[in-house]
C-alpha cells in the first residue's frame, strides 16, 4: 500500500534486503544501508523485501539521539 508522510522517514536496514517503490521508482536497500524517503514522497515496500529494518521519524515533533 502506498503511503506519504508530512515529514521525512529514514528506513535503516539491519539484515535482508527492503524492496521499495519510491515515487514509481524501483529502490533496493541492504544490510547496513540507510534509505531517507523525502516528506510527501510516495512509497511503498514492493514484494521480495525479508529481514529486520528499523523505521525512524520525526512525527512526535522531535528527533530521538543515542547521547543522552
Amino acid at each position: 500500500m502506498e503511503e506519504r508522510h508530512s515529514e521525512p522517514e529514514a528506513l535503516l536496514v539491519l539484515d535482508g534486503l527492503l524492496e521499495l517503490s519510491v515515487d514509481g521508482a524501483a529502490v533496493t536497500v541492504g544490510p547496513g544501508e540507510l534509505y531517507v524517503v523525502g516528506a510527501g514522497v510516495a512509497h511503498a515496500v514492493r514484494p521480495g523485501s525479508r529481514g529486520t529494518l528499523i523505521i525512524m521519524d520525526t512525527e512526535c515533533g522531535h528527533a530521538v539521539s543515542g547521547d543522552g
